[in-house]
């Protein structure tokens, strides 16, 4: 059987345009379709060597309005096409500013076994599709190499010829071609002239942290979880606001991320602060805003869990989908719970 790639396109500035074609930053988001952007890549058919080539429009979005609906969206796509035994890895155009939270939210429900069998390679532009020197394609040609790797698996993110592990991959830079990194863990290899070579082997694929099934999401509303940062003459103040009664068009917040100074320290009334929203039943995870390293477990703060080494954007991630889980779980408790 002819094994397929399928592409699923987002927006974002690979699929952006402006109307000078030496304008790379004044650019409008999710003006092309991923058809288009196809259809114009000189040596894609080359690339796909005996794999055939299929593509779907998701949503069109830039990435920094990426939200909870669109995302149910992709995910629900994506694992459609995995499950399918003629496809052989899918391909998701996405716009740079949020691709690795798609990416970690994506590794975190996606069928755990389908993701040790295929893989799900995000792909970028930091320059729209109307430069005169596009970055997008090549992006593009890169991920059908790493989609055609039988060492790929799970999800992962190329950009500028580097393959990063969803866990791991973040932006670091507002303009450069190369525009990610992977810190202290590095990039999982490289693609050059079409080829990959790895450097580490793709990480484990675990089971997913929601028992809600991904058919399932979009009838879940999304738990509100901010994140909160500490620096010099941080207070409670933000804390305490969002612990106060909603208005009647807002969600209750569900949890805090705080993103600490060093090794997850907290400013001490801010410390106050979120330790009074503790007692009020919220979910509070302490997170570092260091670009690199982890928060090192301190019984200073003990009483704050840590987020495992994710950045703070991730664990609001993995927090979300944790107070999911739990809401899910109390349900069925409740509904199992005799009369």
């Amino acid at each position: 059987m002819l094994k397929k790639l399928v592409f699923l396109g987002t927006g974002g500035t690979i699929a952006g345009t402006a109307t000078d074609t030496a304008d790379n930053v004044g650019y409008t988001a999710a003006q092309v379709g991923v058809e288009r952007l196809l259809d114009a890549i000189q040596g894609l058919r080359r690339a796909l060597g005996d794999c055939a080539l299929e593509s779907e429009q998701v949503v069109q979005i830039d990435s920094k309005d990426m939200g909870w609906r669109q995302w149910c969206a992709l995910a629900q796509r994506v694992q459609h096409h995995l499950a399918r035994s003629d496809v052989a890895a899918v391909v998701v155009t996405h716009g740079t500013d949020t691709l690795e939270e798609t990416a970690f939210f994506l590794s975190q429900v996606l069928d755990g076994q389908l993701l040790r069998e295929k893989a799900v390679v995000l792909t970028c532009a930091m320059r729209p599709a109307s430069s005169s020197v596009p970055d997008g394609p090549q992006n593009m040609l890169d991920a059908v190499a790493v989609a055609r790797s039988e060492s790929a698996l799970g999800v992962l993110a190329v950009c500028a010829g580097t393959i990063h592990s969803a866990r791991d991959v973040q932006k670091v830079h507002p303009y450069r071609l190369n525009a990610f990194d992977s810190g202290e863990a590095g990039p999982l290899g490289f693609v050059e002239e079409g080829r990959v070579r790895w450097v580490h082997p793709c990480p484990a694929v675990g089971a997913p942290v929601s028992s809600l099934s991904v058919p399932r999401m979009s009838s879940v509303e999304w738990p509100r979880v901010e994140i909160i940062m500490n620096y010099v003459g941080a207070t409670g103040a933000t804390v305490r606001a969002l612990c106060r009664v909603p208005a009647a068009d807002e969600p209750p917040v569900r949890g805090l991320v705080v993103a600490g100074t060093g090794n997850g320290t907290v400013h001490e009334d801010l410390l106050l602060a979120l330790r009074e929203a503790q007692a009020l039943g919220l979910a509070v995870v302490r997170a570092t805003r260091c670009a690199q390293g982890c928060v090192v477990p301190s019984s200073a703060i003990g009483e704050l869990p840590d987020s495992q080494g994710l950045s703070p954007v991730k664990a609001r991630i993995e927090l979300a989908l944790e107070l999911i889980k739990k809401a899910a779980d109390a349900a069925l408790v409740k509904t199992a719970s005799p009369v």
